[in-house]
């Protein structure tokens, strides 16, 4: 099973890179039993345009004139899950993520789905907006999800998690790994 990190971010100073990095981190550990692969999937690296394509994702049949699109597209269908790392912007999710979630379509179906949300709020409306957006796509989403506060987890700039998000996290992933597509 290969399961995507998605960093969701694509600002300048993002605090989702160092949060993408310690998941992967965690992963590469996890992988070291043979059970899973882990991939960092980061979303500022393909560039993506607008959604405007006049063929709608789901009849495109995973061929799309952009080839930007093209390679997230590539990179999204060799994952059999996800972990979507999503910071919560103006109480929702950020637009250039939802955008690259509405460039593609059957890469997504049926692909179990986790949430590390981080802001003031630790990312919990991004989360809950993203459980409504994957539904469309059959996505099974786990249960608990990981919630990282901007003030209480970062020092100086820099993420610092606890043992507690450890174990959650680790909790998470090991969720996924047990979730079947």
């Amino acid at each position: 099973m290969k399961i995507g990190i998605i960093v969701g971010s694509i600002r300048q100073g993002r605090l989702g890179e160092q949060i993408g990095q310690w998941v992967a981190r965690a992963g590469g550990q996890r992988a070291a039993s043979g059970a899973c692969e882990y991939a960092l999937i980061d979303l500022k690296d393909f560039d993506l345009p607008l959604y405007a394509s006049e063929v709608l994702p789901t009849a495109a049949n995973k061929c799309y004139e952009d080839p930007r699109v093209q390679e997230w597209s590539r990179a999204i269908n060799a994952c059999d899950a996800f972990v979507f790392i999503t910071p919560e912007y103006n109480r929702s999710v950020p637009g250039a993520m939802k955008n690259a979630v509405d460039c593609l379509g059957s890469e997504w179906q049926g692909k179990p789905l986790g949430f590390v949300g981080y802001s003031a709020s630790g990312g919990i409306r991004a989360v809950e907006h993203w459980r409504a957006i994957m539904a469309n796509f059959e996505c099974p989403m786990l249960r608990a999800q990981l919630s990282l506060s901007i003030f209480d987890d970062v020092q100086d700039g820099v993420f610092s998690p606890g043992e507690r998000q450890a174990a959650s996290l680790d909790a998470l992933l090991g969720e996924l790994e047990r979730a079947e597509a």
